[in-house]
């Protein structure tokens, strides 16, 4: 199903902030981790070092939380959760949760065909089947 609506998504920022003097010391991973030092050039926001992150960093409300094809993702466990996007399938897609059996999807992907809903990770647990 197409999304009613597809903007272009923008993103300000797709490189991770790494934590200050994380490059420099292996006792220090790399995520981050705000600066509180009182001297710190981090945090003082000195010309050259590396920057941190704030709200002018944050997507766009409209297209925030989207998956690429223009879609909401939506988890589903089992058959009766897809009801809820039977009305909302040109907005919402949905996400097979990790903790359903292989029998189970089956279910849910032939019942998401009828209700002509978008299922992300459709063919998960089914290569093992195939195999055998």
């Amino acid at each position: 199903m197409k999304p009613i609506v597809r903007p272009t998504i923008v993103k300000k920022r797709v490189k991770q902030f790494k934590r200050h003097h994380s490059d420099r010391y292996d006792r220090l991973k790399e995520s981050w981790r705000r600066p509180k030092g009182i001297d710190g050039c981090v945090r003082r926001k000195y010309r050259g070092n590396i920057p941190m992150p704030n709200c002018g960093y944050g997507s766009n409300k409209k297209t925030r939380n989207t998956h690429p094809d223009g879609l909401y993702q939506f988890v589903v466990h089992n058959v009766n959760e897809l009801n809820a996007l039977m009305m909302q399938n040109r907005k919402y897609s949905a996400v097979i949760a990790a903790s359903v059996s292989a029998r189970k999807t089956k279910e849910i992907v032939e019942r998401a065909s009828q209700l002509s809903i978008k299922v992300v990770n459709k063919d998960r647990r089914t290569k093992k089947e195939e195999a055998k």
